[in-house]
């Protein structure tokens, strides 16, 4: 498989260095990706770098994680108004950790010849003084180059620190390090890092005299103009603690046509024969959602796993569909919460529950899902009161074996209204 054909036809290129197909035929070389470890956590923006170093790997070649431990200490003003806040030493380390363990779950390390391999910028810049640095890398790269740079002229009439000018200067010497010591010929990245990944080239070139290249992605948009990656509650997390499984596979189920043959491409390895037959498949009945649901099961089952994906759609056949009492106690504490975030809650004290707790009680007065015991009372006459997902009447009597995890009640009325009642 010809890797940059492969990216070319996913719509994964953006920019590209005339040179890098030549030297990728000659055989395997090594190409790398920086991530900011600036959480201990990657979101799903991260994905198309993460995939990107997927088909490289696949193309037989070996794929390098460059996680910057020192430069995730400095800051990167790339697409940024603002300077971020530095981290310390220790934060850095427990962020890559958790960095570590989700690239795992995508590349291979223990593949041979083109194994996977992550690397900490700090093994070389920890023990750098300084001096050492501008004189013996900054002498290399002229200010007016680096003033050049739209991620610095961007920058200038709101302000920027000298920390945040040289990043270019740091990152160009991580490409002429893993040139010089791993013969890494090509730096992968998202298309706002052209020109710090141009300014490593032009480093290995003005220092050593090497050949070096750079390959860029395409940003990632939304068809309807809204930001790739993000909800209203914020960054959509590659880590369940963060994101649960369930609104995880829920982000990529609840795509647009448009943006699930789009996102397929890119954060799949299907191969390109079984994608076109997919969209055409969905275009005969996109009511059925074929591409949204293939993408969502592919994603969650790499992302967590096949058992997280499978309880995902348990959890979503509650809320839309018809499951039963049974599948609702099955679910953890946080898919419970995740699935019904959102929905009107109201809190009732353990104590009442041993006070013969009725259930009409309960919907009006105790929680005000109903406005009037009457209005409780025609609802369950007329068999529209569920609770947990199984239909009650008036002579229902809460007690402590309808809680689930010990302290939520669910109540529905007919097939969209939810309330969750919470035991305190």
């Amino acid at each position: 498989m010809n890797f940059i054909e492969e990216l070319k036809w996913r719509g994964m290129i953006h920019d590209i260095m005339p040179g890098i197909e030549e030297t990728l035929e000659k055989g395997p070389s090594a190409g790398y990706i920086g991530f900011d470890p600036t959480a201990d956590s990657l979101h799903i923006g991260s994905l198309v770098q993460i995939m990107t170093l997927v088909h490289f790997q696949r193309a037989g070649h070996k794929p390098i994680a460059l996680v910057g431990g020192a430069t995730g200490m400095v800051g990167d003003p790339s697409g940024k108004s603002n300077e971020r806040n530095l981290l310390t030493r220790e934060q850095v380390l427990t962020n890559i950790e958790g960095i570590r363990k989700q690239l795992e779950q995508f590349l291979d390390f223990e593949n041979g010849v083109n194994s996977a391999e992550i690397v900490d910028n700090y093994e070389w810049f920890g023990q750098m003084g300084f001096l050492e640095f501008i004189r013996d890398v900054g002498k290399h790269i002229t200010v007016n180059y680096m003033m050049a740079k739209d991620s610095v002229k961007t920058r200038l009439e709101t302000g920027l620190s000298f920390t945040e000018f040289s990043y270019q200067l740091v990152q160009g010497y991580d490409f002429y390090w893993l040139h010089k010591n791993k013969n890494c010929v090509v730096q992968l990245g998202g298309s706002d890092q052209w020109g710090n990944i141009v300014t490593g080239t032009e480093l290995i070139r003005r220092m050593g005299g090497g050949e070096a290249y750079a390959v860029t992605t395409p940003l990632i948009k939304k068809a309807d103009g809204t930001k790739f990656g993000k909800t209203e509650g914020g960054n959509v997390w590659l880590d369940k603690e963060r994101t649960s499984a369930y609104k995880f596979y829920q982000y990529w189920l609840n795509s647009s046509d448009e943006d699930a043959a789009n996102y397929i491409r890119i954060f799949t390895t299907r191969a390109k024969e079984e994608i076109e037959s997919l969209i055409t498949e969905h275009e005969h009945a996109p009511h059925q959602r074929l591409l949204q649901k293939t993408l969502a099961e592919d994603i969650t089952t790499r992302v967590h796993s096949k058992e997280d994906f499978e309880h995902a759609v348990e959890a979503s056949e509650i809320l839309f569909g018809k499951s039963t009492g049974e599948a609702l106690r099955r679910l953890s504490e946080d898919d419970f919460l995740s699935i019904f975030d959102g929905v009107p809650q109201a809190e009732i004290h353990k104590s009442e529950l041993s006070n013969s707790l009725g259930i009409v009680d309960v919907l009006s007065g105790k929680t005000g899902f109903f406005k009037s015991n009457g209005e409780a009372r025609r609802a369950l006459k007329e068999n529209s009161i569920s609770l947990n997902k199984e239909k009650i009447n008036e002579e229902k009597v809460i007690d402590s074996n309808d809680l689930i995890s010990n302290k939520y009640l669910l109540l529905q009325h007919g097939k969209k209204k939810y309330f969750v009642v919470h035991i305190v």
